[in-house]
């Protein structure tokens, strides 16, 4: 009881903010990834899919209605980090999770396992961990002091790995195994996630500042920032896409949501030197807080192809018959599109 009591009081209000934002930011995420996929489905009917260079996605309402949806949950997450420190807001995103599952389950009639379940339990608690002992808020003044934090030798190293990284992605295992391999997107989206999440913190400050009467706006580390959020994000949604349009939304969003915060809190732990202002019992707990996060999505990933029943092989083959006859897609099998598995 008293953990818990000197924890709430010693919330900033700040940090409170933070915290209603990002939980808001999960509902309207966890939603949109259903959306979007229905409409992604809906294109690929009568269109290229997206999974396989199509963009005709661009012209379905639905699809559009789904990127409204997610767009007001970014909003709400990009003013979250104006508010709180990274390794607070972004674990939160595990409840997005639960939403697109549960949602995934009744709408799109993409199944989970009861292990399956268990591991998003598993995210949850280990992102209620992390939560539960993150650092105050760096204290920030000027974009420019936010702009020296990120060219100092640490984080442009960080940066550097990150590029070079993500070109070897996108040019050489894109083209080879984009199709097959569920990480090679993923990958794409959290590495370039890391990086958007720092500009997106710097901006939010940024405009904090600005509204509270001390002009940001005059600053070219500013507009240097919107920059490298606008390239940042536009790289993550088509990635996105062709994840989503490929794989099991069930298995796509856990996944990225474990590459998307590891990354991002190790970006901020280096940037804003997150855990300079922590003692080493909570950096352990936090770490306790990751490996639990990443045993729920082991748990998740390795249950992709198994279903609650008796007969696994008469189970599967009664989902994609059913599936098939239904939307003419076939997602029999949990991780990856049935269609794409089709011999030529």
């Amino acid at each position: 009881m008293s953990g818990a009591r000197s924890w709430s009081e010693g919330m900033s209000s700040d940090n409170v903010k933070g915290l209603v934002l990002a939980l808001s930011s999960s509902f309207f995420i966890g939603g949109s990834f259903i959306v979007k996929k229905k409409g992604l489905k809906k294109a690929g009917a009568s269109g290229i899919r997206a999974g396989v260079g199509g963009y005709s996605y661009l012209l379905e309402p639905l699809w559009w209605a789904g990127m409204i949806t997610m767009v007001v949950g970014e909003i709400a997450n990009f003013a979250a980090y104006a508010f709180a420190p990274a390794i607070l807001v972004t674990p939160l995103g595990a409840l997005s999770i639960i939403i697109s599952a549960a949602l995934a389950h009744i709408i799109l009639r993409e199944k989970l396992h009861t292990f399956g379940i268990l591991g998003c339990v598993l995210c949850v608690v280990g992102s209620t961990t992390i939560v539960l002992h993150a650092p105050p808020e760096r204290q920030i003044e000027s974009v420019t002091e936010v702009w020296d934090l990120a060219t100092e030798p640490g984080f442009l190293f960080y940066t550097a790995l990150v590029l070079t990284a993500v070109f070897i992605l996108i040019f050489h295992f894109v083209p080879q195994y984009g199709q097959t391999h569920i990480m090679v997107y993923i990958g794409v989206c959290s590495l370039v996630g890391s990086i958007s999440v720092m500009s997106v913190k710097a901006l939010g400050i940024a405009l904090k500042l600005t509204f509270s009467g001390m002009n940001q706006l005059i600053y070219p580390q500013t507009w240097a920032f919107t920059l490298v959020v606008v390239t940042c994000v536009l790289t993550q949604m088509n990635y996105l896409n062709k994840a989503l349009d490929t794989f099991n939304t069930a298995v796509v969003s856990p996944i990225y949501y474990v590459m998307f915060t590891s990354l991002t809190i190790l970006a901020s732990v280096i940037m804003f030197k997150d855990w300079d202002r922590q003692n080493p019992t909570q950096i352990i707990t936090e770490m306790c807080g990751f490996v639990t996060i990443l045993s729920g999505t082991f748990l998740l990933h390795k249950t992709k192809d198994m279903v609650d029943g008796p007969s696994l092989t008469t189970s599967l083959s009664l989902r994609s018959i059913k599936h098939e006859e239904d939307d003419g897609f076939g997602e029999g099998i949990p991780l990856k599109r049935q269609d794409s598995l089709r011999m030529p």
